[in-house]
This record gives C-alpha cells, sequence and structure tokens, in this order.
C-alpha cells in the first residue's frame, strides 16, 4: 500500500490550528518563535502538547531549562506572529517587537496578547523533524478575553 502524498497533505493541512508565541529564557537569552501545533493534553494536571522544530535554537533551550511560555495571540495579531515565524541565524530580537514582561518562572509573557501560560516539561517524545513536549501548566495570566488567532485565518500553511 502507498502513501497518497498529495491526499495526506491536503488532509493534514485541515487540522485547525491555534498560533502562539513560545517563549524561553536560559540566562540573559531570551528568545522566541511561533508554535502552531499545540494542544492541550491533560486536564489534571493540565497539561499542553507541543510540537518544536528539533534544529530550532529554542529547541535545545526547553530542553536544557525545562521551561517554556505560550502566549495566546488575538485575532488580529498575524504581524506580530509573522515576526516570530520567520527563521533567525541568532537568538534575542524577536521579543524587542512587543512589550513584554517576565511572568513567575522568568519566561516572557507578552503584555498585549489574549494571555499566556508558563509550563515546566514533564515529557518528550524525540522522532521525526520535530519534538513533541509534553508541558504542565505552571501559571496561567488572562489579558483579554478576545478571540483567538488561527492559522487557518492567516492563509500560511505549516504542515501536510
Amino acid at each position: 500500500m502507498d502513501l497518497d502524498l498529495e491526499a495526506k497533505k491536503v488532509l493534514l493541512r485541515k487540522i485547525p490550528h491555534g498560533l502562539f508565541i513560545c517563549g524561553v529564557r536560559e540566562g540573559d537569552e531570551v528568545n522566541g518563535f511561533t508554535a502552531s501545533w499545540v494542544t492541550q493534553g491533560s486536564f489534571d494536571p493540565p497539561l499542553v502538547v507541543m510540537a518544536v522544530r528539533a534544529e530550532g535554537s529554542s529547541h535545545g533551550i526547553i530542553q536544557r531549562t525545562k521551561l517554556f511560555s505560550l502566549n495566546f495571540l488575538k485575532s488580529d495579531q498575524k504581524d506580530l506572529a509573522a515576526v516570530f515565524f520567520k527563521p533567525q541565524t541568532a537568538l534575542g530580537g524577536r521579543f524587542e517587537s512587543a512589550p513584554f514582561e517576565f511572568g513567575d518562572l522568568g519566561l516572557p509573557i507578552l503584555d498585549n496578547a489574549i494571555g499566556a501560560i508558563e509550563c515546566e516539561l514533564i515529557g518528550e517524545v524525540v522522532h521525526g523533524d520535530h519534538t513533541v513536549f509534553v508541558g504542565e501548566v505552571k501559571t496561567a495570566t488572562l489579558k483579554n478575553d478576545v478571540q483567538p488567532l488561527n492559522l487557518s485565518s492567516t492563509g500560511w500553511t505549516y504542515g501536510g
């Protein structure tokens, strides 16, 4: 049996995805990226599951520090998502595009997002070109209870 690659691509791109800014910090280095492969994994304890490109600089920071934040973007924040979506060659700089503060766990929390969670890494699956990280939600900050930004509304594709 052969996998129909075109059907696979079309179908996998139909999985709905929110857009988030994942923030990491290691010492004085603050970095972030646009995450779209994110879902809730458990109520008790509260867990989120996120896939991160294995070759990205933030990937190693998550593995070393065992921490990450997820900032929930508002439906009108496509331009901000684009800043964090573009590949970069060095750490830092992206959070200069938007005001932020450090949360209780020392992770970047955007001032003008819906809100954010800070997570402690409790597990990972290393396989393929992305690592699946499982984080336990340790803090939650709600700033604006409005509609979130979704990948499908941007016209972008990531997946398939």
